[in-house]
């Protein structure tokens, strides 16, 4: 009686949820996937890929040197654009007032390692001269985050 018991539910169970490979390929696969694109943007099956996600907080240079600070953070938004231009920054932007004393973000793309990244942020003038500190995470998130970027110059007026 048990093995016909047995038998019965495992019939039943591959009845309602079994299907085969080629079954469950069809349910789930994506008809506008666009292998070329996916490949060209480094996405995985699912359309996603690692990047670094930099929260920018308050450095300890606690400077008044107005010249030094405007300079500093010139340096830091040409260094933004040069990333941009380089494909290594894709987001960066910054925050409203916090009690954390985070000041913007920035999502590093096509880097290899930590390390990697973290010598990419020592080239920010602002993070540099310690105005700006950071902390910083692998984050996994859409490969096709980076599509936006060449439709940022067709909508500012004006230029920060």
């Amino acid at each position: 009686m048990r093995y016909i018991l047995t038998i019965t539910l495992l019939v039943i169970t591959n009845l309602t949820f079994g299907q085969s490979n080629s079954e469950k390929e069809t349910l789930i696969s994506n008809p506008n996937y666009e292998k070329t694109l996916a490949k060209k943007l480094g996405g995985d099956d699912y359309g996603m890929k690692s990047y670094f996600l930099v929260i920018l907080k308050t450095g300890t240079n606690t400077t008044t040197d107005k010249e030094r600070i405007a300079e500093s953070f010139r340096g830091h938004m040409d260094n933004i654009n040069r990333l941009a231009k380089e494909g290594k920054l894709v987001v960066a932007g910054p925050l409203g007032e916090n009690e954390n004393k985070y000041r913007g973000i920035f999502i590093l793309n096509n880097l290899k390692s930590l390390e990697e990244a973290k010598e990419l942020l020592q080239t920010d003038l602002a993070i540099k001269n310690r105005l700006l500190d950071y902390e910083i995470f692998t984050w996994y998130g859409s490969a096709a985050l980076p599509e936006y970027l060449p439709f940022i110059d067709k909508i500012w007026r004006s230029k920060p």
